[in-house]
């Protein structure tokens, strides 16, 4: 029985990180796009050209969930990399 609830215990932690890594960074990055293109107003000059202009708050937005992911790949790069970046230059990061 014990056997058992280790297994499931860990199945769930596989779960969770496969949910997490592998539906959520790409729903970020999509609610990332979309907030760059949800914050746009349109608005005409003297001159008669349009003019587009991004909402500050939806740009942040944006780049906030654009550095998550850039953080994520590099992180996952680096993990990767770990035993080569140990055995070559003595950098032990995990």
């Amino acid at each position: 029985m014990d056997l058992l609830t280790k297994i499931a215990e860990s199945l769930w932690q596989v779960i969770l990180v496969g949910l997490l890594l592998g539906a959520g960074l790409p729903a970020l990055f999509a609610f990332g796009l979309r907030l760059l293109g949800s914050g746009t107003t349109a608005t005409v000059d003297a001159s008669g050209t349009q003019v587009r202009t991004r909402h500050p708050l939806a740009t942040i937005g944006a780049g906030v969930c654009f550095a998550i992911i850039v953080i994520a790949i590099v992180t996952g790069i680096l993990f990767i990399m770990a035993d080569f970046l140990d055995h070559t230059f003595g950098i032990q990061l995990f």
